[in-house]
């Protein structure tokens, strides 16, 4: 499964994880993806969809 939202193209970013003695060393952050049913069109599909997407009302879930 791809860690990318299909309505906004939010996925996965990186950074440094910094410890207590300041050592940098590379992490990544992943985005709340989750999949859910959705009405495409008149068609009822599944979709990986981030949870902001989600609260925002930019997906039209399916009952």
């Amino acid at each position: 499964m791809s860690r990318k939202c299909e309505v906004c193209g939010k996925g996965q970013t990186s950074g440094n994880a910094v410890s207590h003695s300041n050592i940098h060393t590379r992490r990544k952050w992943n985005a709340n993806i989750q999949t859910v049913r959705i009405n495409d069109n008149g068609r009822v599909r599944k979709a990986s969809v981030c949870t902001s997407c989600l609260r925002s009302g930019k997906v039209n879930r399916a009952v």
